[in-house]
């Protein structure tokens, strides 16, 4: 399988995604390449990560000095506080401006390393090898870092660009399919959002990539999926105006996710699955999507069996909380709730605000 490799543009920075199979046991020659007098660096990894994958890390990396952290990831460890911890260590170390965070992990991890590298000493160099389906189509690109507060999710953090990107589909395999789901989610939203194209090919080859039936095809999906998502980055680096369209789904998503308490209930891709969801028919109710299109969307929910119902995990009495994280948005300017919706498949989505009381009878029926 051959790799792909294609560079992401932005005001700040241009760093390369590299999209491969078994690519991480060449991550010196990648490494070198792209960051030059980089002499120490910081493996943040998920405890996790198969050991094959870091022993062979470790063996490519061998001419650097290497500090590892190991992290336990879930949302809770997603703080100020684990960030403070990562940063002590690195000062500690004496940590140049030149040296580097590779993180490997998922969304979670990314984010916290990302962050973590965008305040020591105002930005040292960072690496992602992001090792779930979403995070390599998701938050690997584009530079959001950020952690959780009891307000919410991601509302500290910074924008800061990777150096680099490595993508590896072998680490893939080891992934159960509700993470191979979750990672399905952001495809099928890039997809829905700016390429029709991609959407009919996704009815067409979604079954064999959420069941890792063939890597050609798998490797195609997320390639096609991060063009899309660096092409409105490049347009919108600090997420000032285009770049909100990737919240597709999620404003409902978000609140689904902290109304549930994060990952205990439900996850991030399911979360988005039934956003994204809720956001169609949201847009169907309000005369802006035709109702052909929406069961279009609703028929590949079903033939893939992805989630798409929130009474299976929530109640008419949650309705006040999930409005209440809802309005807390980082897209609400004011107190109307700011939405992402579709208007058409593949056509760019349009942000508009509905009141809170609309937003709560549009829930309320979907409980009667």
């Amino acid at each position: 399988m051959k790799i792909t490799k294609f560079k992401i543009v932005t005001k700040n920075k241009t760093y390369p995604i590299i999209i491969g199979n078994n690519i991480i046991k060449r991550i010196d020659k990648y490494l070198s390449s792209e960051i030059k007098n980089c002499k120490k660096i910081s493996l943040i990894i998920d405890n996790n990560i198969p050991k094959k994958n870091i022993y062979e890390i470790q063996k490519s990396l061998r001419k650097y000095s290497i500090f590892i952290t190991y992290i336990k990831t879930n949302e809770k460890i997603k703080s100020i506080l684990t960030v403070e911890k990562i940063v002590d260590n690195l000062l500690n170390k004496n940590f140049h401006r030149n040296d580097c965070i590779i993180a490997l992990g998922g969304g979670i991890l990314g984010d916290i390393a990302a962050f973590s590298a965008s305040i020591i000493k105002r930005g040292i160099k960072f690496v992602n090898i992001p090792t779930t389906l979403l995070a390599q189509v998701d938050s690997s690109i584009g530079g959001k870092t950020g952690v959780n507060s009891k307000y919410g999710k991601n509302l500290i953090g910074t924008f800061y660009q990777p150096d680099l990107v490595l993508s590896d589909i072998s680490i893939l395999r080891s992934l159960p399919k509700k993470e191979v789901i979750c990672g399905y989610a952001e495809i099928l939203k890039h997809s829905l959002i700016l390429n029709k194209k991609l959407f009919m090919w996704l009815l067409n080859n979604g079954n064999k990539i959420i069941n890792l039936k063939n890597d050609t095809l798998m490797q195609k999906a997320i390639h096609a999926s991060c063009k899309i998502k660096a092409k409105i980055i490049t347009k919108d680096e600090n997420e000032n105006n285009l770049r909100a369209i990737l919240n597709f789904g999620h404003t409902f998503a978000h609140a689904f996710e902290t109304t549930s308490k994060f990952p205990k209930i439900i996850n991030h891709g399911e979360a988005v699955l039934m956003g994204m969801i809720c956001a169609l028919e949201f847009a169907y109710q309000n005369k802006l999507l035709k109702h052909q299109e929406l069961m279009m969307v609703k028929k590949h929910y079903r033939e893939l069996n992805l989630q798409s119902d929130i009474k299976k995990y929530f109640k008419k009495k949650d309705i006040n909380k999930i409005i209440k994280y809802m309005k807390s948005d980082k897209k609400n300017f004011n107190e109307n709730i700011n939405l992402v919706l579709l208007k058409k498949i593949g056509n760019k989505p349009t942000l508009i605000d509905f009141s809170k009381n609309k937003l709560k009878v549009f829930l309320v029926d979907k409980f009667s």
